[in-house]
C-alpha cells in the first residue's frame, strides 16, 4: 500500500481529495490529510475508508517529520514560504513531493540534493501555474517539431464568476485566497514586447491593460463573446528559457478580469487601501466612511465628492458606482471578523475583511476560469500565423469550484504518475516537460478539463 500525505485542507484542496479517495482502492493508497482544521479535513475526506484526518501543524518539527517519514509522496497545498522545510524533510526521507506553489529561489537551491536522493520535487503544478505551463508547451513543442519559430507568446488566465452568476458591478467573486487577490501585481510586472524589455510598476499596473475577446458559454451552453482585461503578471521572463523559446521577441502572462474591473480597482490602489506595510489602531473604531476621508485631502465636500476630485479624470460614473457599491462612503463601523487583526490591522486587511464580505461565493453560485494562450509564429515556408488555445471551466458549487478543480486535479493526476514510476525525471521540476505533461493533459481532458484551439492565418 502506497501512503499519501496531503498538508492542507482549504479552498483548493476539495477536488484533490477527492480524485485520490476515489482511486485510493484502484490504486492501494492510505490518504492521510492535515490542517490545522480538523472540521475542515473531516469535510473533505467524509469518513472514507481509505482516508486518515489529523490534526497537522507544519511548524510542528517532530510531528512534521513522523508524518513524511511515513508517507510515499506529499502533496502540499499550503503557502509558498511554508514549503521549505517540508522539501527539506522529504529529501531527507527520499519522498517525493508536489505544490502548486511558483519555485522559490531557495526550493530551486534544493536540486542536486534532490537528485542525489532520488526523488522529485515538482512545483507549480497546479492551474496558474501549472496548467499553463503543460498546455502552452504542448503547443510550443508541436510548433518547434514542424520547424516553425515563434514570435510572440501571450497568456490569460483569471479565476472569475460563471456569467450567469455573475450579480456584482466588479463581475468578480473569491474562488481562492482573498489575501493574495488584495496584494496581487504589488512587484513590478516584467516582459518583452517586440524584443524591447518592458516594466510596470505597481501604480501603473492596473492602467496598461489589454482587452481580449473570448467566447464564454451560458448556461444553456450557447457561446457569446465576453470582454475581458488582462493585466501583466509580476514576471513573465523567466520563463522564456524553461519553454525553449529564450530569443522570443514577445512574450507576456497576465492576469483576467472582467471589463471595468481595472479601472475601479486602481482608484483602491491609488487611495492607498491596499497598503499592507503599516498597521491602523483600533480599526473598528472607525466607520468606512472616516477610514476613506482619512486618505482625501481635507474640504468641505462630501466623501464622495472629494474622491471624485481626487481621481480626476480617471473618476468616471461607473467606476465611482463600484466603489460605492462596496459601502466604503457609509457611516458604518468597520467590520473585522478576523481576531488576529482586530486591534491593529493594515488598510489592506480591512479592506480585505471587508471584500470577503462583498466578493463572497453564495452556496448557488458557480465560478469560473478561464485561459487563453496567444501564439504567432512563422513556418518554415515563411508564413506569419497564429494559434489562439482557449480553455473554460465552470464550477459545480462552493465545494467543487472551477478553481479547485483546476488546481487540485493536475496535482493528483502528477502524484498518481509519480506513484505509477511514469515520471521518472528527479530533482527541482515544473511540468514544462513531455514526460510530465502529455500524460497529465491527456487525463485532464478525461475530467472535461480541455483546451479548444484554434488556427488564425
Amino acid at each position: 500500500m502506497k501512503n499519501i500525505l496531503v498538508i492542507g485542507a482549504g479552498r483548493s484542496s476539495s477536488s484533490l481529495i477527492n480524485y485520490l479517495l476515489e482511486n485510493s482502492s484502484k490504486e492501494n493508497w492510505k490518504v492521510t490529510v492535515g490542517d490545522v482544521s480538523i472540521d475542515l479535513v473531516k469535510q473533505k475526506t467524509n469518513d472514507h475508508a481509505n482516508s486518515r484526518a489529523i490534526v497537522f501543524d507544519v511548524n510542528n518539527q517532530q510531528q512534521r517529520e513522523e508524518e513524511i517519514s511515513k508517507a510515499d509522496i506529499v502533496i502540499s497545498m499550503l503557502p509558498a514560504f511554508m514549503h521549505l522545510n517540508v522539501a527539506k524533510d522529504c529529501i531527507r526521507f527520499k519522498k517525493h513531493l508536489v505544490t502548486a506553489s511558483y519555485v522559490s529561489k531557495e526550493m530551486g537551491d534544493l536540486n542536486e540534493e534532490a537528485k542525489r536522493s532520488g526523488i522529485i520535487l515538482l512545483n507549480e503544478t497546479g492551474l496558474d501555474p501549472g496548467i499553463d505551463h503543460a498546455s502552452a508547451m504542448k503547443v510550443i513543442d508541436k510548433i518547434h517539431a514542424q520547424d516553425g519559430k515563434i514570435t510572440s507568446f501571450k497568456s490569460y488566465c483569471g479565476g472569475l464568476v460563471a456569467p450567469e452568476f455573475n450579480d456584482n458591478p466588479w463581475g468578480y467573486k473569491f474562488t481562492w485566497n482573498p489575501r493574495n487577490v488584495v496584494l496581487a501585481g504589488q512587484s513590478t510586472a516584467q516582459y518583452i514586447e517586440g524584443g524591447l524589455y518592458k516594466y510596470i510598476p505597481y501604480n501603473r499596473l492596473f492602467t496598461q491593460i489589454e482587452h481580449i475577446d473570448i467566447a464564454i458559454p451560458d448556461a444553456n451552453n450557447k457561446l457569446s463573446n465576453i470582454s475581458f482585461e488582462g493585466y501583466a503578471n509580476r514576471d513573465s521572463l523567466s520563463y522564456r528559457k524553461l519553454y525553449n523559446i529564450a530569443t522570443i521577441p514577445t512574450m507576456l502572462r497576465g492576469t483576467l478580469r472582467m471589463e471595468g474591473y481595472c479601472k475601479a480597482w486602481n482608484v483602491l490602489v491609488k487611495l492607498g487601501l491596499t497598503d499592507d506595510t503599516y498597521k491602523i489602531e483600533s480599526p473598528q473604531t472607525l466607520t468606512y466612511r472616516e477610514l476613506l476621508e482619512a486618505y482625501l485631502p481635507a474640504g468641505k465636500q462630501s466623501v464622495k465628492e472629494k474622491l471624485i476630485v481626487f481621481m480626476g479624470n480617471e473618476a468616471d460614473a461607473e467606476t465611482i458606482s463600484k466603489i460605492e457599491w462596496l459601502g466604503i462612503f457609509e457611516d458604518k463601523k468597520i467590520g473585522i471578523k478576523n481576531p488576529a487583526i482586530q486591534q491593529a490591522a493594515s488598510p489592506a486587511e480591512i479592506l480585505q475583511e471587508l471584500l470577503e464580505e462583498k466578493w463572497k461565493l453564495t452556496e448557488h453560485d458557480k465560478d469560473m476560469i478561464v485561459m487563453q494562450h496567444q501564439f504567432e509564429y512563422m513556418t518554415s515556408n515563411k508564413e506569419n500565423k497564429k494559434i489562439n488555445a482557449t480553455l473554460v471551466v465552470k464550477g459545480e458549487n462552493q465545494m467543487y469550484t472551477a478553481m479547485a478543480k483546476t488546481v487540485g486535479l493536475p496535482l493528483a493526476i502528477a502524484s498518481k504518475l509519480i506513484l505509477q514510476d511514469k515520471i521518472k525525471v528527479r530533482g527541482v521540476v515544473i511540468p514544462t516537460i513531455k514526460e510530465i505533461y502529455e500524460p497529465l493533459l491527456a487525463e485532464l481532458e478525461l475530467l472535461g478539463i480541455k483546451f479548444e484551439e484554434q488556427e488564425l492565418i
